[in-house]
C-alpha cells in the first residue's frame, strides 16, 4: 500500500476553509509583527530624541519641551 498525503482525502470545501483560515492567521501574524516593528521604531526614535542637544532639535524643528513630551510618551501611543 502506498502512502498518500492527507490533503488528497480532504473534500474541496474543507480544503478551501483550511486555506482561508491559514490566510486569516497569516494576516493576523503580519499585523502583530507590523505593530511590534512600529513600537520598536517609536521606542528607538524617542530614545534618540531624548538625547539630542538644542542645535539638533532645532534642525528637526522641535523645541526641548516637545522633545521631552514626546520622549516621555509610552511606545504604544502614536
Amino acid at each position: 500500500m502506498t502512502a498518500t498525503p492527507f490533503s488528497e482525502y480532504r473534500p474541496a470545501a474543507a480544503s478551501a476553509r483550511h486555506h482561508a483560515a491559514l490566510d486569516g492567521l497569516s494576516d493576523a501574524a503580519q499585523w502583530v509583527l507590523g505593530t511590534l516593528r512600529q513600537w520598536r521604531r517609536r521606542s528607538r526614535e524617542r530614545e534618540q530624541i531624548s538625547h539630542m542637544d538644542e542645535r539638533m532639535l532645532k534642525d528637526i524643528g522641535m523645541t526641548r519641551g516637545e522633545a521631552l513630551r514626546l520622549s516621555s510618551k509610552p511606545f504604544w501611543k502614536g
